[in-house]
């Protein structure tokens, strides 16, 4: 029996080797897996005795040989191939270990030139594992280090590898493979400038497997995008609780992407991925009781995200709720020892950009929705707005005070799913409205939360009001100010209404929907 060896990943390689060697197997490695077990007092054999050629074309051509991948080729029960080997003196391979240097993480964590980026990709491993794979009839395609060990114990107990082994180390290699191709493919579009090439690859990897899904009856996992430099939940570090459920995740993100939005001391509250409470201040102590403030009926079993390290006094304020989890850039030492009280309260913090600033690319700056037989994909909906793009369309202009708050709610307004209505007023929301069929209702529903509250309040819409009813009910409910896309071409009769009422408006000339 014969290995071939190259590998990037110097992962459990010497005790692989070593056992390899001791059953009989002949082993053959690049130069630089060579090095490696040398290193660890492991002598193997050369490629140069497979191809009788030294590395050509600075390094890059090793591998590429016909005596190696006829080895690997060869069918085993093809007797014409295996005699034209043997009368060539070409022998058989069996066993392709090969793993190359990743790709996405070099090219995501820094900015480099495309040139160095292209003298990254590896040629010569990732076409050994097509051709290994390829032929898992008779070859074992070893890409992932962790098969060591089984590969190892199969070779000891029968003397080969299974064909059951064979076919799913098949699998992981072609995936392994062409996820490789893809995230390259994937960062050639990008510096191309090509937001939506013809050919659209994602690569994700697994992270874990999740207790179920939406419902008890759905299996679920939980996957990463490989080519993600920037900071995000995928790369969140739990510190305590239970493992998150599929659902937990998802409002999770919800929460952590909301208070990442702010630049101020921020907290969001949410459930089922729909913000119950916001609320930015100057200390986050401070911006955590006004988020709870806004609905604390609802927010109990909530997920709280914070967009600063979470310090031992918001810690105090959390632990006298009941919430699911929080997530934070961070948690202090204090923070930690006060949560440590409530241990079935999850922690995650999620690590922040590079220093250098990352790429993102392939996914990253994508969003999907799934139909049947395919997806709908589009860029991110960005916010895309300052104080001076806004156009006051009443005869009153708002106030500082409420400038600042329609800014908030504006900025908030966006996380709120469609029909969004967010009520603000001094940082903080005091009543959401969301995912109902008439903006109507959410105005309702926003102000039925709000109570007394809305008084003095000002009013974000994600869309323009179709009607000015909304804006007839938020005048009467004491709303001051009220900021909205426009764009109806019922417009005139809702800024007439709101002059009527002493009201200022602003249009931004951009929508937030949010399905």
């Amino acid at each position: 029996m014969r290995a071939l060896l190259s590998v990037a990943s110097r992962e459990g390689i010497g005790p692989f080797v070593r056992d390899l060697l001791a059953l009989g197997v002949e082993v053959f490695a690049t130069d630089g897996t060579r090095e490696a077990l040398a290193g660890e007092g492991l002598e193997v054999r050369s490629v140069v005795e497979l191809t009788g050629a030294e590395p050509i074309a600075g390094g890059q051509v090793k591998t590429l040989h016909p005596s190696i991948y006829a080895g690997i080729l060869a069918r085993r029960d093809q007797p014409e191939q295996l005699a034209e080997l043997k009368a060539q003196g070409i022998g058989l391979i069996d066993v392709v270990a090969v793993n190359v240097a990743q790709f996405a993480p070099q090219v995501g964590a820094r900015l480099i030139p495309i040139d160095e980026a292209i003298g990254m990709i590896d040629i010569g491993g990732a076409a050994l594992l097509a051709a290994a794979a390829r032929n898992y009839a008779g070859v074992a395609a070893v890409a992932n280090p962790a098969r060591y060990p089984q590969v190892i114990a199969e070779i000891r107990q029968r003397g080969a590898v299974s064909a059951e082994l064979r076919q799913k180390l098949a699998a992981e290699a072609y995936g392994l493979v062409a996820a490789y191709h893809a995230e390259i493919a994937a960062y050639l579009s990008n510096i191309a400038g090509e937001i939506f090439p013809g050919r659209l690859a994602m690569v994700l990897e697994k992270v874990d497997d999740l207790r179920y899904g939406e419902n008890p009856t759905q299996q679920a996992a939980f996957y990463r995008e490989t080519t993600h430099r920037a900071g995000a939940l995928a790369d969140a570090t739990q510190l305590q609780g239970a493992r998150p459920s599929f659902n937990d995740l998802l409002d999770l993100d919800a929460a952590y992407a909301i208070s990442a939005d702010f630049t101020a001391p921020t907290v969001a509250i949410v459930k089922h991925t729909d913000p119950v409470g916001i609320a930015s201040a100057d200390e986050l102590v401070e911006a955590c009781r006004r988020a709870l403030e806004t609905d604390s009926a609802t927010c109990f079993g909530g997920i709280v995200g914070v967009n600063r390290e979470l310090d031992g006094a918001t810690a105090r304020e959390i632990a006298e709720n009941s919430y699911e989890a929080v997530v934070a850039p961070s948690f202090s030492q204090a923070a930690i020892g006060i949560l440590a009280h409530k241990p079935q309260l999850a922690l995650l913090a999620v690590p922040g950009n590079p220093v250098e600033g990352p790429r993102d690319y392939g996914i990253a700056n994508l969003d999907f929705k799934r139909i049947a037989g395919g997806l709908l994909v589009e860029t991110k909906d960005e916010l895309g707005l300052d104080k001076t793009q806004l156009q006051v369309v009443t005869r009153r202009r708002p106030t500082l005070e409420e400038l600042t708050d329609l800014l908030f709610a504006w900025r908030a307004v966006r996380h709120v799913r469609s029909n969004a209505i967010i009520l603000a007023r001094g940082g903080a929301t005091v009543g959401i409205g969301a995912a109902q069929a008439s903006r109507q209702m959410s105005v309702e529903i926003a102000l039925r939360r709000a109570g007394d509250r809305a008084k003095l309040a000002v009013m974000a819409s994600d869309a323009y009001f179709p009607f000015p009813d909304g804006i007839q009910a938020a005048a009467q409910a004491g709303v001051t100010a009220i900021i909205q896309p426009g764009g109806s071409i019922r417009d005139e009769m809702a800024i007439e209404v709101a002059d009527r009422h002493h009201m200022a408006m602003v249009f931004t000339g951009r929508r937030h929907f949010r399905h």
